[in-house]
């Protein structure tokens, strides 16, 4: 069987504010294209389907035209669906009996009682069934239902408790579409600007991989990065085009996978993907940069760090005039790095976990417990979510 991974669509996404929609719409065709050469069984798309909870009434047409698509074509392959952290699950998941008689299949809340389970679509192929599970993004909360106290121990806790409800079948080949923070062993995926505001201080909603030895294959959405956690068989697919300059160097296209029968290895290709512009940083001397623009990337996404020691005339005026789409602009020379230095030595504002590590220092005269620290961490998170 042959399916194709991808997440972290994020339709509707600005950068900077600028509309990313003509670039998305270019790498939602060009997967629709590739789909009609290669002809997958499946289309896994994990998560973050739109960048808002409540997409505009543009984000939906684009998705909307996207799911048309590959619902011509023909064969016709079955889509797969879980919703993410940005993700609404109500507005997600509007028409999806009907989406549904045409192969198309959402999964947009985990179970929340005991009579529920997680959503399971079972694919054949010569080999076989393939069953596919299907488990959106989850918070510990959405889940305590299905603990006899009422309170699972955090998010690895959580995600280990429902997928250990499941009656899976290990002699058959399973996979697992997923949307949350994993990680093998000590080692953390890589990470970049855009969605470290979501990955939790301290780590709480990191879940090992441990968790997940019952699948051939596991599809990830949230990191934007493509990457593999620990084996080769857990990957993140990363988004379809780079939503910030963090992600210059990043390689975005499509994970192919191709199963065989139970037991065979494994094999995978990325098919590119690349927008109509693209994201990247630029640095030199004013002069330097302005004469490195040419038509064919002047319409690209840029941060520019300027070198010049004097500051010239009309910075941002003369770099707008060449490049149209500039994100941000930074001085990089001898008075800001001691600025910067000067501004290092002074007292940092600290965080709050780091303040009350002071705090209890001062009043108990001693060092917190590393209990009492994860404790306080949970307060913490928590009370960042209620905010947010």
């Amino acid at each position: 069987m042959k399916f194709f991974h991808l997440s972290d669509l994020h339709i509707g996404k600005q950068l900077n504010g600028y509309s990313l929609k003509e670039n998305q719409e270019a790498v939602l065709k060009q997967i629709v294209d590739y789909a009609v050469t290669e002809q997958p069984e499946a289309i896994l798309i994990c998560g973050d389907i739109y960048d808002k909870t409540a997409p505009s009434a543009e984000a939906y047409t684009i998705f909307s035209g996207f799911l048309d698509a590959l619902s011509m074509l023909s064969p016709q392959p079955a889509v797969l669906i879980i919703a993410g952290n940005h993700d609404s699950p109500e507005r997600l998941s509007y028409a999806g009996s009907f989406l549904e008689k045409h192969s198309i299949h959402l999964s947009v809340m985990p179970p929340q009682n005991q009579n529920e389970y997680i959503k399971k679509v079972v694919l054949t192929d010569e080999n076989g069934p393939v069953n596919f599970y299907l488990l959106p993004f989850l918070k510990p909360g959405y889940v305590r239902n299905l603990f006899a106290d009422g309170q699972p121990q955090g998010y690895e806790h959580a995600v280990k408790e429902v997928l250990a409800r499941e009656n899976i079948d290990t002699g058959e080949r399973n996979i697992l579409l997923s949307h949350q923070f994993y990680a093998g062993g000590s080692t953390d995926p890589e990470t970049c600007e855009s969605e470290q505001a979501v990955i939790m201080a301290g780590g709480l909603d990191r879940v090992d991989v441990c968790a997940l030895p019952a699948f051939d294959y596991v599809a990830l959405g949230h990191l934007h990065g493509p990457q593999r956690v620990s084996k080769d068989w857990i990957r993140y697919s990363g988004t379809p085009f780079k939503y910030s300059v963090s992600e210059e160097h990043h390689k975005k296209g499509i994970t192919v996978i191709h199963m065989g029968a139970k037991g065979d290895a494994l094999t995978y290709e990325i098919l590119p993907l690349r927008g109509i512009q693209d994201v990247r940083r630029e640095r030199g001397t004013l002069k330097e940069v302005l004469n490195r623009a040419d038509d064919a990337n002047c319409h690209d996404f840029i941060s520019v760090t300027l070198t010049d020691e004097d500051e010239p005339y009309r910075i941002r005026e003369q770099l707008k005039e060449v490049y149209d789409h500039l994100l941000e602009l930074k001085v990089d020379n001898v008075r800001t790095r001691e600025r910067m230095m000067e501004e290092e030595e002074r007292v940092p504002v600290l965080n709050p976990l780091e303040a009350f590590r002071q705090f209890y220092r001062t009043v108990r005269g001693e060092e917190m417990t590393e209990e009492a620290f994860h404790a306080m961490e949970r307060i913490v998170q928590e009370a960042k979510e209620e905010g947010a």
